[in-house]
């Protein structure tokens, strides 16, 4: 009969202590695992909600004369500053849906805006011109409608240049200096004691 082999013996042993170890790691795992507490469930999901509608504030003539009125027009949602100007560019042009006045002729058209460093630049076409009633009330109303509706809107927008099919252009009519970007003018403003309208968005029949 044959001895034992001391290379099965070593075997044997590491076999052994790898088995003991195993037994031992897993009971200390098993009663930790049945001494913990309640699992913790996670917190439920947060719902993202929808993106509702947007209030914007336009200014149109008041129907008195003598200066700038508010009104709330409640848009869809946009994305962008450049977006979102549009929009506001687009119900200046619509005009008013309460009793004020409109500042921008029906044919008012525009070809796009950009916004660099506080200066948001609108380019129009040559139809607000063409369009615009003489008087220096009427070019004073229809420019500070749109950089003030713009400013109050988007406070990172400082000053409102304007272009005609892509020229800078000296006045609209002859009177208000436009070779500069504005400022808004708050001081256009006309007090009123009457709530500012607030409506869904439409579009005026054309």
């Amino acid at each position: 009969m044959k001895g034992n082999n001391p290379a099965q013996k070593v075997r044997h042993l590491v076999i052994t202590g790898i088995v003991i170890l195993a037994v031992v790691l897993g009971g200390l795992f098993l009663r930790k695992y049945l001494n913990r507490g309640p699992v913790p469930q996670p917190p439920p999901a947060q719902q993202v909600p929808e993106q509702g509608v947007k209030t914007i504030t336009l200014f149109f003539a008041a129907p008195e004369g003598g200066g700038l009125l508010r009104e709330s027009r409640v848009i869809e949602p946009c994305s962008g500053l450049d977006d979102c100007a549009e929009e506001v560019l687009g119900e200046l042009i619509n005009g008013p849906i309460g009793e004020l006045y409109p500042t921008l002729p029906e044919t008012t058209m525009y070809h796009g805006v950009s916004f660099a460093g506080d200066t948001l630049t609108i380019d129009f076409g040559k139809e607000l011109q063409e369009g615009l009633i003489s008087g220096s009330d009427a070019e004073m109303a229809a420019v500070y409608s749109v950089v003030n509706s713009i400013a109050i809107n988007f406070p990172q927008v400082k000053n409102v240049r304007f272009l005609v099919d892509g020229k800078p252009l000296a006045t609209l009519k002859g009177h208000l200096d436009l070779r500069e970007p504005l400022p808004p003018d708050f001081t256009l403003e006309k007090q009123s004691d009457s709530t500012p309208t607030e409506s869904a968005p439409q579009r005026r029949q054309q």
